[in-house]
């Protein structure tokens, strides 16, 4: 059979699984060892379980639970809510600067939990509340912060980049830092539009706050500091040369549960037992999809799919940013329905090539890539950040949510389109910090 024509029936088949409800690892593995055992015969499936356990054998993988549990710990305390006062005692004065608050405190804890879902229900429990009472939109309130909760998987330390740099051979430091001026530039875009809709609502008085004496704002700060201090000392350590970054999320993960425990009190055995277990269960389930995809990947190179379709795509006689457009709507539409580690290790192996072969940077499309996967986590049919949101206030119906976030994706795809424009948005800080790329 054509490799073509047998890559569409893999493209089906993978849709069909997924969608009937098995989770992502099991689909993959799923549909693998049928292709495998229907067009490979049946001695191709005594790879598998090598291919499987092969995957994981990478000391990179590391970082995943160290990272997960580095933002569990954190997750578990009030540090979301301190850091969400601690903002806005400081930026009181800023127009807007309730909603400024809200979204620098979900850049500032997506930094150090690197989950988007976490972010949206620590920085939202307190600031979505406080925006209500204040006389804010509700679509404002709640559409600033599910897309403020996107940035945990574009601001370092990110599962998201480990996944990619693991699935692409990339270098894991290079895509952190390829991560933060399009974080920064993102935030912004996320500020101008809440203060303009905001400001558009028509009544002044929502962009005054209240005012805090200096004491208040110095008061908050010892209990903010510690975790700041924690993302400065493991970016150092990656970037000085100091540890790598699975020794660095190491140490990470373990300042974060002593800070845990000597500032919030968090002794509880209950409590601790709580955070290794939530961050075993999402640590078994991504390295469950990276073992599964890697079998996937191997079926999809051994029929040939792979090579076939990049080298279609190559033969094709169209502008490479046409190219871009196709794949940038590949996975928007990937990420509607699957969660951005899935997309990224099914989509990786079939997309490399071809961006490579057209000329692009695989360190400023990771980030494209990226922001594409942030789209997904505010889009409907799955959205998780907008269930997040609904959990938090179920008062404010989906649709209201949904409409306030909306903007915030016209946001994100104007990032897109400057990241094309100027691509030295995501390579320029990576090169200045670790050299040119070979």
């Amino acid at each position: 059979m054509d490799p073509l024509l047998l890559g569409a029936f893999v493209a089906i088949a993978t849709i069909v699984v997924l969608f009937s409800g098995v989770s992502v690892a099991l689909g993959l593995l799923i549909v693998s060892a049928g292709f495998l055992l229907i067009f490979d015969g049946a001695r191709s499936l005594e790879l598998m379980p090598e291919i499987l356990f092969g995957k994981l054998d990478n000391f990179a993988l590391l970082s995943i639970p160290m990272f997960i549990i580095m933002g569990a710990s954190i997750a578990s305390t009030r540090a979301g809510a301190d850091l969400y006062e601690a903002l806005e005692r400081w930026l009181t004065r800023v127009p807007g600067g309730l909603v400024i608050s809200n979204l620098g405190a979900c850049a500032l804890f997506a930094a150090m939990s690197g989950s988007s879902p976490a972010t949206c229900a620590a920085i939202g429990k307190m600031g979505i509340p406080e925006m209500r009472k204040r006389g804010y939109p509700d679509g404002v309130a709640a559409g600033s912060i599910a897309a403020g909760g996107t940035l945990g998987i574009l601001i370092p330390p990110s599962v998201t980049m480990i996944v990619y740099g693991i699935a692409t051979e990339t270098s894991i430091g290079r895509l952190f830092l390829a991560g933060v001026i399009p974080g920064l530039m993102l935030m912004a875009l996320f500020m101008a539009w809440s203060i303009y809709a905001t400001a558009r609502s028509g009544d002044r008085a929502l962009l005054a706050s209240r005012s805090y004496t200096w004491a208040e704002r110095i008061e908050i700060l010892p209990r903010v500091l510690p975790f700041l201090f924690i993302i400065l000392c493991v970016l150092y350590a990656m970037y000085g040369g100091i540890a790598t970054p699975s020794e660095t999320a190491a140490v990470g993960a373990l300042m974060c549960l002593l800070v845990a425990m000597i500032i919030y009190k968090l002794w509880s055995p209950r409590a601790l037992w709580t955070v290794l277990r939530d961050s075993t269960r999402e640590s078994v389930m991504i390295l469950f999809i990276i073992a599964a995809a890697g079998v996937f990947s191997y079926m999809l190179s051994s029929l040939f799919i792979t090579q076939s379709i990049a080298a279609w795509i190559g033969e094709l006689e169209v502008n490479r940013w046409v190219l871009m457009i196709a794949v940038n709507l590949f996975l928007l539409v990937a990420g509607f329905f699957l969660p951005p580690v899935a997309v990224i290790l099914m989509a990786a192996p079939i997309l490399l090539p071809i961006i490579e072969t057209a000329g692009f940077d695989p360190i400023w499309f990771a980030v494209v890539l990226t922001i594409n996967m942030e789209i997904g986590l505010i889009s409907p049919p799955v959205g998780l950040n907008l269930y997040v949101i609904n959990g938090i206030a179920p008062d404010i119906s989906l649709k209201t949510i949904l409409s306030g976030s909306i903007p915030f994706v016209g946001c994100m795809v104007l990032a897109i389109v400057l990241l094309c424009l100027f691509p030295g948005l995501a390579t320029w800080l990576p090169d200045l910090v670790m050299g040119a790329a070979r």
